[in-house]
């Protein structure tokens, strides 16, 4: 679920508590949670809702300032409405972990291994250590730009760096992406 920046802040104040999507099925839970550009964003409840059952206070608690407006929004849209009642959770627990640049041993046979591991199941053999040095060598340099030194598609290529990033190993950057302190000590322990 994609949640506009500017929505993001009033969730975080508190002030936005609610989210309309239409969906052929959720792609959210409740119970679940969602790490976001400002922390952890909460998914307390996912409701059907029928359009014609929006009130003033729906769009309100959606960050619109009038009912009109969050029609307008899902006009047109396909699937079915669902309320998403959210709040935020807290700090995204990434950021703590990737500044840690000192790793205990098993911590970092921990995270060796999990890296072993994607390796392991990777369709195009390994990958963690090239993806770890390329984002070293090259900070802030463009995923497609970096996609296509390692000769493959883009989207791909942004999933694993996103699947490092749940390691606390790299830093997304306004363009491209840099490796954080945990990642410089874990890509100096593969050697």
């Amino acid at each position: 679920m994609l949640i506009r920046r500017e929505h993001l802040a009033g969730i975080q104040a508190g002030a936005i508590r609610r989210a309309f999507r239409c969906w052929r099925r959720p792609t959210v839970k409740a119970g679940g949670t969602l790490k976001t550009a400002v922390g952890v964003v909460a998914i307390d409840a996912v409701v059907k809702i029928r359009r014609k059952d929006l009130t003033a206070e729906d769009a309100r608690l959606a960050g619109y300032p009038s009912l009109d407006e969050l029609l307008a929004e899902l006009r047109g849209r396909e699937g079915t409405l669902y309320r998403v009642d959210l709040r935020f959770g807290g700090a995204d627990p990434r950021l703590a972990l990737r500044e840690k640049a000192r790793l205990a041993k098993d911590e970092l046979a921990e995270v060796i291994r999990r890296l072993e591991r994607m390796d392991a199941r990777s369709r195009s053999g390994p990958w963690t250590r090239r993806v770890l040095r390329l984002l070293r060598d090259h900070p802030g340099v463009r995923a497609a730009d970096l996609a296509r030194k390692l000769k493959r598609e883009t989207p791909a290529f942004k999933r694993d760096v996103r699947k490092l990033k749940e390691l606390g190993l790299t830093v997304s950057l306004e363009t491209g992406y840099r490796l954080s302190p945990r990642g410089k000590s874990v890509l100096k322990a593969l050697g």
